[in-house]
């Protein structure tokens, strides 16, 4: 879900430990108001909610919303059809994070190949 073909113009995933709404909204290009819903639709996306019901996403639950976007609007696949994806899909869910941190890592290390450059 997450290869390179799916996913290329999303900006890389920052090393933070909890993101805002907005910021994930920015990251996955997903309106808060989508966010949300999908919150109330996929068991798998529990944001930590603090003072105020403000919600905290980890990186875990960026990835998450990631490959829910990729099976709803570039897969075709309905709420129901990505749910019933996800949570069959236990192994491959954890390649797919780690083929994403990969392919985080290698875009960091080739900007620090360039800085060191020049």
């Amino acid at each position: 879900m997450l290869e390179i073909s799916n996913n290329n113009e999303l900006p890389v995933i920052p090393n933070k430990r909890y993101f805002t709404i907005g910021e994930v909204s920015d990251l996955c290009q997903v309106k808060p108001h989508v966010l949300r819903y999908w919150e109330q639709e996929f068991p798998d996306l529990k944001p930590v909610k603090r003072r105020g019901n403000r919600r905290y996403y980890q990186r875990h639950d960026v990835v998450l919303i990631r490959q829910i976007r990729g099976l709803l609007y570039q897969e075709g696949y309905t709420i129901g059809g990505a749910r019933q994806y996800l949570a069959g899909d236990t192994i491959k869910d954890d390649n797919t994070q780690s083929q994403q941190m990969m392919r985080q890592l290698r875009n960091e290390l080739e900007d620090v190949l360039r800085i060191l450059r020049t």
